[in-house]
């Protein structure tokens, strides 16, 4: 059940668009499913009037799509969408990599470091969430390293629209203790400022994720997904 949080001072119709954003890239509410104002309003507990204005917002940002005389709906997304993502992320990952291997600060390797520990001990324990936590601030912290703000825009905005897949993905243990190994190499090759070869390991990281994430994109969305 969706909760927003009443203690938070920012606008109304921000705090609603913040919550069924989440809920929508978690999964929660799946693509397909129809964006009931009333419905969400109740759950809520607010009026329709901020959950509308999400709703449009949702739109605009390719979350949500409005069918004529049938209402709003959460946006799907095709086997093909998300490989051409995955192939711009592949190119714009590395950049980030060699960047942050030319330009990270110490706390920020030593902050690496920490993530890539609990990340191999949510792989151990199975913990599908915090896998998806820990991957998700690896790479952000990666990002921040690099220093470029249109970067970390471009490749932000780039990893919303797959992220909707990522638990079904991240389940996959036995992927799971290889990208244990694929962090840390990564790692190793940014704390030693050795750019070409972050660089290059990133990419292959991704384009690992993209191979990986075929088959499970073809059971999750019933899609042939050869190409």
């Amino acid at each position: 059940m969706m909760e927003i949080d009443m203690n938070n001072y920012r606008p109304l119709r921000e705090i609603v668009f913040e919550t069924l954003k989440e809920a929508i890239l978690k999964g929660d509410i799946e693509p397909g499913t129809r964006m009931m104002e009333v419905q969400l309003a109740e759950q809520l507990g607010v009026s329709r009037t901020p959950v509308r204005e999400a709703i449009r917002q949702l739109e605009l940002e390719g979350l949500v799509v409005m069918i004529p005389r049938k209402g709003a709906y959460v946006a799907g997304l095709s086997t093909k969408d998300c490989m051409e993502v995955l192939e711009i992320r592949t190119s714009l990952e590395g950049l980030a990599a060699q960047l942050a291997a030319q330009r990270a600060k110490d706390h920020e390797i030593k902050q690496l470091f920490e993530i890539s520990k609990k990340f191999s001990d949510y792989a151990q324990s199975k913990d599908v969430q915090g896998l998806i936590d820990e991957d998700e601030t690896f790479h952000d912290v990666i990002y921040i390293a690099s220093r470029n703000d249109r970067l970390i825009q471009l490749i932000s905005s780039l990893r919303e629209q797959v992220q909707r897949f990522r638990v079904a993905y991240i389940s996959q243990f036995k992927r799971a203790s290889d990208l244990v190994e694929e962090h840390q190499q990564i790692l190793d090759a940014i704390s030693k400022g050795d750019g070409i070869k972050a660089r290059m390991l990133s990419e292959e990281h991704i384009k690992n994720l993209k191979d990986s994430m075929k088959p499970v994109l073809k059971e999750y969305m019933n899609e042939d997904c050869d190409q």
